[in-house]
């Protein structure tokens, strides 16, 4: 004798659902216990910072990596065009290269605000960065300037980024230049 399709689908869905009701009521105060125990003997086991040095793991690792999308951006997008000349006015495609450089030097900031809060995990690191405070800063107008049609802003790009290239050379912390992707420079 056939059943129905929607008998069955029913019966389906009711077994199911008792399935579920007795699992959910199953030992809830042993496993509760046992959770809890467990995630306090990982607190007590995990090593709380003590250190300023010791907050920021890796300090030189990321700093080298900061520095060198802030240098790549800068090479890539303000400096090659600078030289070349896109950014004169008449020059072919100037509008693009003008604001790929202005979106370039808002990633170079940030990047390179980045490298230097990485840098005070590292006292060699602070040390060689601290006469460059003020150059990073006054980076934070350029981008404006540069939408301006001001060409003379790339230099001082340039200028920041192989002073900040040689402080980590100094510390032993070497950076080399790495183009960051249009979705990179587009983030931030």
């Amino acid at each position: 004798m056939p059943v129905p399709i929607r008998r069955l689908c029913v019966a389906l869905t009711l077994c199911c659902a008792l399935l579920a009701g007795s699992t959910a009521c199953g030992n809830s105060e042993k496993t509760r216990t046992k959770d809890t125990a467990d995630v306090a003997a990982l607190d007590a086991a995990t090593p709380s910072p003590t250190t300023s040095a010791e907050r920021q793991k890796f300090a030189k690792t990321r700093f080298v990596a900061n520095a060198g999308l802030a240098a790549g951006a800068t090479y890539q997008w303000i400096v090659k065009p600078w030289r070349a000349g896109k950014f004169k006015k008449g020059a072919g495609g100037r509008k693009v290269s003008l604001v790929k450089a202005a979106l370039a030097g808002a990633f170079v900031y940030n990047r390179l605000k980045a490298a230097q809060r990485n840098a005070q995990g590292d006292p060699a690191l602070a040390k060689a960065l601290a006469p460059l405070t003020a150059g990073i800063e006054g980076l934070k107008s350029l981008p404006a300037k540069l939408r301006g049609g001001d060409a003379d802003v790339a230099g001082t790009f340039d200028d920041i980024i192989n002073k900040v290239k040689d402080a980590g050379k100094s510390a032993g912390a070497p950076v080399k230049d790495q183009v960051p992707s249009s979705s990179q420079l587009s983030a931030g």
